[in-house]
């Protein structure tokens, strides 16, 4: 059912292949990271390439509720001009972090070891979704919080009067977590370790190294741990945010799957951390081929040329997980056109991102005609190759990357596939249509 509120869209191949360019904004997580540290100094941080989507703005809107001073330059960089560690002012109003799981999680984690109190909240999606795993830990520094049922918001977070440092072991692979403990220690005296068993994203030990803070990274015979040295001071530096591997998924396997197709995503992020869907789909055979590899920031880049051609199904191992964490449902309507069965497992975290991403992407396959196995930890797929029939409407659930991934799914289909809502899609990729337009896709309001 479509509500009148929603913006339904139809994708249908017509034949047409894909060509181009695919210039993707900037990666949100070094977005999100760039304004809370840039807040977190003394002095001026320009950040350049930032995602203007309504998750960073939401975070941006948090910092200078905290007391930074940010500001949008002419040629598009931004300027926050910080506070410094502990020199965070309380929150006048609550504040809304809309569909944004990391943004607000990292954002208790910022203020957790400085004595104000702060209100926290979202959209109807991101209320559903569990604090608990972010909230117990930072009560180890001192922090106290008053949640809903489950740990959900809105939340009320009184950081602590005293913060003590902590020695702390993460069962769960969350970088969101990670991260939040991370810039909690910043204000706690002494040293912080953060163990974990499972390699998680590492942006923000990266930027934090950037900024000047004192921190090591132990290898450890499961996993690592990371050493931070509290009460730190972060030094202004420059910024250039990398294109974002999770956005250029959906153009890439859009040409993958678009017979005839070839595109150029240039100057996207190659952190061994984010590309676990690109080592994905060169397993199922895909034409994959990086040049101009470089560093910016601490970060590597390079330009990716995609062409199409035809994809065979794989078993995933379940650690590459954290790697590719928000790219499974792209993954899975590849996984639709290979030939083939596809296995992806240790998905449990899936359960709550925006959606339950398993039981979202189960449905849409099945609606395309694909016959999929829903498990606890994951999926069973078995595919197609190019012979998916595609029809029906899909349910979104607000989720932005289920959207995006069965927009992409109409363009190989045999019949048009419409999804019934892409409002969402502006919290992460604004542009997503008009660039996928630009390269070729047919996208069209439902009659």
């Amino acid at each position: 059912m479509v509500h009148a509120s929603s913006r339904p869209l139809r994708s249908h191949s017509a034949g047409s292949l894909l060509g181009g360019t695919a210039a993707v904004p900037g990666d949100k997580s070094i977005s999100h990271r760039a304004l809370i540290l840039g807040t977190l100094c003394v002095g001026e941080t320009r950040i350049a390439g930032l995602l203007e989507a309504e998750d960073v703005l939401n975070t941006a809107a948090a910092m200078r509720a905290f007391g930074a001073q940010l500001e949008r330059d002419q040629d598009g960089s931004w300027l926050v001009r910080g506070v410094g560690v502990g020199g965070l002012g309380e929150p006048d109003d609550v504040l809304d972090f809309g569909n944004s799981g990391t943004g607000s999680r990292l954002v208790m984690g910022m203020m957790a070891t400085t004595p104000i109190r702060a209100v926290f909240t979202g959209d109807a999606s991101l209320r559903r979704r569990p604090m608990g795993r972010v909230l117990e830990p930072l009560r180890l520094f001192g922090a106290e919080a008053e949640a809903g049922e489950g740990g959900r918001m809105p939340i009320t977070l009184r950081g602590a009067r005293v913060a003590l440092p902590v020695r702390h072991h993460l069962t769960l692979a969350s970088a969101q977590v990670k991260s939040a403990l991370l810039l909690a220690a910043l204000n706690a005296p002494g040293r912080t370790t953060i163990s974990q068993a499972a390699l998680t994203r590492d942006h923000t030990e990266r930027m934090l190294r950037a900024f000047g803070a004192q921190i090591h990274v132990e290898p450890l015979e499961t996993g690592e741990a990371i050493t931070l040295m509290g009460e730190a001071e972060l030094g202004a530096t420059s910024i250039m945010v990398p294109r974002d591997p999770s956005s250029a998924a959906f153009p890439v396997v859009a040409a993958l799957l678009v017979p005839g197709s070839e595109i150029l995503v240039p100057d996207v992020m190659l952190n061994p951390r984010r590309t676990g869907l690109f080592a994905a789909l060169r397993a199922m055979g895909a034409s994959l081929e990086v040049t101009n590899r470089r560093d910016s920031g601490g970060e590597e880049i390079g330009d990716l040329k995609v062409c199409s051609g035809p994809l065979t199904g794989i078993e995933v191992p379940p650690d590459w997980a954290p790697s590719m964490i928000d790219e499974y449902p792209i993954l899975a309507v590849a996984a639709a056109f290979a030939e083939g069965r596809t296995v992806l497992r240790g998905l449990e975290e899936l359960r709550v991102k925006e959606s339950d991403r398993l039981a979202a992407i189960a449905a849409g396959l099945k609606a395309l005609g694909v016959s999929v196995d829903e498990l606890a930890d994951g999926l069973i797929i078995e595919g197609r190759g190019m012979d998916v029939q595609g029809g029906g409407l899909i349910a979104t659930h607000m989720d932005h990357r289920i959207a995006m991934s069965f927009l992409v799914a109409g363009l190989a289909t045999r019949d048009a596939v419409t999804v019934d809502d892409t409002q969402m899609i502006a919290t992460s990729f604004p542009d997503f249509c008009d660039l996928m337009r630009r390269l070729g896709a047919n996208f069209a309001e439902p009659d």
